[in-house]
């Protein structure tokens, strides 16, 4: 009874959601699409010519965001590349690439690569989060682990002024996760978009301009 009237519960605030109702609106697959949008006002993360990596982009929000900033004007393809990888499927988006495969599995890496074809990344967008299974610790653990391989292809991959934006949780293992971050790019902000719902511990950190680069 309890789990169906905490079911009924978050059905109801999201069918309220103004997030939800903005993404049905415009077209996108998730409100998940505000968090980049506002992001990228307060940054300007993206622009055309970009190459652009998108981890775990299942539905497919963020790279349809990312189509809207690349696309040339009339419409007529992208001005850049880019590739999105979810070990979940993904309904096709215009001009995107699609991966379907776990980012943790060596062949996976290869594959992107592969795709890439020796070509630096200009931005690497990751909303990658673990299931969770209610234990923080362990979750916190997950969710870290996503994020280091996050780090590590950016590190490696990225243009010298590239970015990584990487979505983390506040909480256990969060000040480590930004000393990480620190130390692989010069310059790092935390941001909260005013889409990311009040008592979420999601946070995205964006890093800029990789010290390896």
């Amino acid at each position: 009874m309890k789990k169906s009237k905490v079911n009924r519960a978050w059905l109801a605030r999201h069918l309220n959601d103004p997030y939800v109702k903005l993404a049905q609106k415009h077209g996108y697959r998730s409100r998940a699409a505000f968090k980049l949008i506002d992001i990228d006002q307060q940054d300007r993360l993206i622009r055309r010519g970009m190459t652009i990596v998108d981890l775990g982009s299942a539905p497919g929000a963020w790279s349809q965001v990312l189509r809207e900033r690349l696309v040339r004007p009339g419409g007529a393809g992208l001005d850049g590349r880019i590739i999105a990888l979810d070990i979940l499927p993904m309904e096709p988006v215009a001009d995107v690439t699609f991966l379907q495969g776990d980012f943790r599995e060596p062949e996976m890496l290869d594959r992107l690569r592969e795709a890439l074809a020796g070509a630096r990344v200009d931005l690497v967008v990751s909303d990658m989060a673990p299931n969770l299974s209610g234990v923080a610790a362990a979750d916190s653990a997950r969710m870290s682990d996503l994020i280091e391989l996050a780090l590590e292809f950016a590190a490696e991959n990225l243009a010298p002024q590239g970015a990584l934006l990487a979505k983390c949780f506040h909480g256990s293992g969060y000040s480590q996760m930004v000393q990480r971050f620190k130390a692989t790019f010069s310059s790092v902000a935390a941001r909260k978009p005013g889409s990311s719902r009040g008592e979420s511990a999601e946070t995205f950190l964006v890093g800029r301009a990789p010290k390896s680069a």
